[in-house]
């Protein structure tokens, strides 16, 4: 280990203006070494793909069980409780997981890729009579509302809740700042609604739900259990959804080079949503900490140290992806860490897959043109990159 000291800077990553705009954070956070320590937060902050990697995918050193935000839960109470998927390590993820890799199983998800499309064909045939629309709400948000709590298997009534759960969520990874307040301020009215429609009673026969109740039965969860399995699906597999079909529609109008070049190819549909999700990064950031005495790149990190893992500068890390900055549907940007990696990566990820690529395909095949039609506005979110509003004019085909 090296005399290596990590440096201080008192850079601001959850100011609204860097959560709505983070590149120049990103830049700066990679350019002052491996390791930095964010002074207003005392966390330590690593924005190079390489270190990154590194203590994203080691869950013995850097666990999940102290919370995925600032909160350490081994000094202070989180705001509910928590994840058993998200925020365990083995031997107790092992267990969790293993129902929720059943659920969503690669046949699971096969089976409802016919539906995918026809739904992404029904939703877009109908926006190309409007012609110009918001994509946000119009596509990226009516979409997954659609099809994934139908996978699930929960009731139409009330979906909209939804969003703002995952606002919740995802911004009380942060620190007490008004988007968390703004989101939390939801809690009273969302968080009954969620827990109800995670419960045996008000699911579908045959959803994932179901398929994850089965558990139950076979002595793997316990009833509580299962239905908080079916709240992590619900909490993360609508927003990261939405932002990933936001970002493509966004980066594709914004590249009509590019996007000429998915319409002449149907084989880049995949590739060209991994590179929007490595370029975009729909999951900013997400935290680890360190459960022992350890370093990295020569650094010491001492015990107990919160590290807030910049996924989405190491997406852009030019010494891993050459021209990171250029967003290039051929690019095969294989080891992005847009769904993380290792034992926690995204257990949801097939189906983040199987609905962007439906929405792809149609646009590719239907639509001519992608412009903006108006100045895209993007929502300031403590560890979510996502827009708010993207008013865009299509043609058809």
């Amino acid at each position: 280990m090296s005399d290596a000291t990590i440096a201080d800077w008192d850079g601001d990553f959850f100011d609204e203006a860097v959560l709505t705009n983070p590149e120049p954070f990103y830049a700066e956070l990679r350019a002052r070494g491996p390791l930095v320590r964010l002074s207003r937060y005392d966390v330590l902050a690593v924005g190079r793909y390489q270190e990154t990697y590194t203590i994203f995918s080691d869950w013995k050193r850097f666990v999940s069980s102290r919370g995925v935000g600032l909160t350490d839960f081994k000094k202070e109470k989180p705001w509910r409780q928590p994840s058993i998927v998200l925020e365990v390590d083995p031997p107790e993820h092992t267990r969790t997981r293993t129902v929720l890799n059943r659920a969503l199983s690669p046949g699971a998800v096969n089976r409802l890729k016919d539906t995918f499309r026809a739904e992404a064909e029904a939703l877009i045939d109908r926006l190309l009579e409007v012609g110009t629309f918001d994509a946000v709400p119009d596509l990226a948000e009516a979409f997954p509302l659609k099809v994934f709590p139908d996978a699930v298997g929960i009731s139409p009534e009330g979906r909209e809740n939804l969003l703002l759960y995952g606002s919740m969520v995802f911004n009380a990874l942060g620190p007490d700042n008004a988007p968390r307040r703004a989101a939390m301020a939801h809690a009273p009215v969302v968080v009954p609604w969620i827990n109800q429609r995670c419960a045996r009673e008000a699911i579908t026969a045959d959803g994932f739900a179901a398929t994850i109740y089965q558990g139950v039965e076979r002595g793997e969860v316990n009833e509580v259990e299962a239905g908080m399995l079916v709240r992590s699906l619900l909490s993360a597999g609508v927003d990261t959804t939405v932002t990933g079909i936001g970002s493509a529609l966004w980066c594709l109008a914004t590249n009509p080079d590019q996007y000429a070049l998915l319409r002449a190819d149907a084989s880049l549909v995949r590739p060209a949503f991994e590179e929007v999700l490595r370029f975009t990064s729909p999951v900013s950031a997400f935290c680890r900490t360190a459960n022992q005495d350890t370093e990295v790149s020569g650094l010491f990190i001492p015990e107990g140290s919160k590290i807030l893992c910049m996924l989405g500068a190491a997406n852009l890390d030019e010494n891993k992806w050459p021209e990171a900055h250029r967003f290039k549907v051929a690019r095969k940007p294989t080891g992005h860490l847009a769904f993380g990696v290792g034992i926690h990566g995204c257990v949801g990820q097939t189906v983040a897959r199987a609905e962007s690529e439906a929405v792809l395909s149609v646009l590719r095949e239907k639509v001519a043109t992608i412009e903006l039609a108006g100045e895209p506005v993007w929502q300031a979110n403590n560890s979510m990159h996502l827009l708010k509003s993207l008013p865009i004019r299509i043609t058809r085909a």
